[in-house]
């Protein structure tokens, strides 16, 4: 690759032994930087992620998992604990998402990897940490939102569990931070650290201001925490489109909210006239601010919120998201190719280098062992050797 358009990873080798989203996400999130992962994946069904749409190449999967290449191990044949160990010697790092106690059990602890490897940073995700009285317990998205408070920030009185996966996201976002740093560590002392992190405390620390806002002030959380004080509320318009707008705490943008709705009569109610009463009278003010919104179609409320400087945007599904103008702009989508499942829609990491993203890999998820003869070729492998890997010998 051009010097010009190098990726910051470019030369890093990652060996990702991971399945559904908290690993693979932050295997990707070093892929897009450059980096070459290498997924181990059991055959023969591979990540369990592939098959949530039926076949073995769904979105979710998809979505995870690009820019990687992918090999079939067994890792409970003593064939392919063999061959991961030799895959392990030349990476620089190694990601895990097994429950605890699991590598163990395996044979692939941590002094048996370092074994291989002394150079090797292993990062190990869990759901609730190493040890404890939940170390030994499954877990998966909605369980982190409801063990670290997440959701009885978000559920309203139905309790219905709603929207994108949060926890697993998060996690696999810390992930990436972590190994990051470990690797930047490594360059500095030559020391190569082991990282453990967990689903929990990862959400516990996405939600930081609630704890620090329950534990200094002693503000009660329920629902309306955050949306109360940053006076963000959703408005229905009367053409029945949603729009949202956002005044945080500047003065200005209360009094440019005033100007667009045409309701000089709420800043001398005596229940919103300051910050203070906004925040006690949230609900209230939102019935307000409804009722007017319900007079005309969003389009003219955009115009003259856009005239009073107010921050605010339309609730966008998901197709008007990649049809909006400053999404297509920012050239926030990408077209990639598979070779065998065709055209794909994905989503370009959101940080630029230099203004640009031009280093960033854009190569579709792989099927499950797509490229374990170029992956094991190179380490000794034939031909033969390498169809009974795939097979799980």
């Amino acid at each position: 690759m051009d010097k010009k358009v190098r990726s910051p990873l470019t030369g890093i080798r990652i060996v990702e032994l991971t399945a559904m989203i908290t690993g693979p996400l932050a295997g990707t999130m070093l892929a897009d930087l450059g980096a070459e992962v290498v997924k181990v994946e059991n055959p023969p069904e591979g990540d369990p992620f592939r098959s949530f749409r039926g076949g073995n190449y769904s979105p979710y999967f998809c979505t995870y998992n690009r820019n990687k290449k992918s090999v079939a191990l067994n890792l409970k044949s003593e064939g392919g604990r063999a061959a991961f160990l030799k895959l392990v010697a030349t990476a620089d790092v190694l990601i895990e998402n097994f429950r605890a106690g699991v590598m163990d059990r395996l044979g692939l602890g941590v002094s048996r990897l370092k074994e291989a490897n002394p150079n090797l940073i292993i990062c190990s995700i869990t759901g609730f940490g190493e040890t404890g009285p939940y170390a030994e317990r499954p877990s998966y998205d909605a369980v982190g939102q409801a063990l670290s408070g997440i959701s009885g920030l978000m559920l309203g009185p139905e309790a219905q569990i709603t929207g994108p996966s949060v926890v697993d996201n998060l996690t696999g976002m810390y992930a990436s931070y972590a190994i990051l740093g470990a690797l930047f560590d490594r360059e500095r002392t030559g020391e190569a650290r082991t990282i453990q992190l967990n689903m929990l405390e990862s959400a516990i620390a996405f939600i930081s201001d609630p704890f620090a806002n329950y534990t200094m002030a002693g503000v009660a959380p329920d629902p309306l925490m955050r949306v109360r004080a940053s006076q963000s509320y959703a408005l229905r318009c009367a053409d029945g489109a949603l729009l949202a707008i956002h005044m945080s705490s500047p003065t200005k943008f209360w009094i440019g909210v005033q100007k667009a709705f045409d309701r000089p009569d709420l800043g001398s109610d005596p229940r919103f006239e300051d910050r203070t009463g906004r925040l006690n009278n949230y609900e209230e003010l939102a019935q307000e601010l409804s009722k007017t919104a319900k007079t005309r179609d969003r389009p003219f409320w955009m115009d003259r919120l856009v005239e009073n400087d107010v921050p605010h945007a339309p609730i966008l599904t998901l197709q008007e998201v990649m049809d909006d103008p400053q999404v297509r702009y920012l050239e926030t989508f990408a077209e990639i190719e598979h070779p065998v499942h065709g055209r794909q829609i994905t989503i370009r990491r959101p940080v630029r280098y230099d203004g640009a993203r031009a280093d960033q890999p854009l190569n579709a998820a792989p099927d499950l062992g797509e490229h374990s003869k170029e992956v094991f070729g190179p380490l000794g492998y034939t031909d033969a050797a390498i169809a009974a890997l795939r097979r799980g010998v």
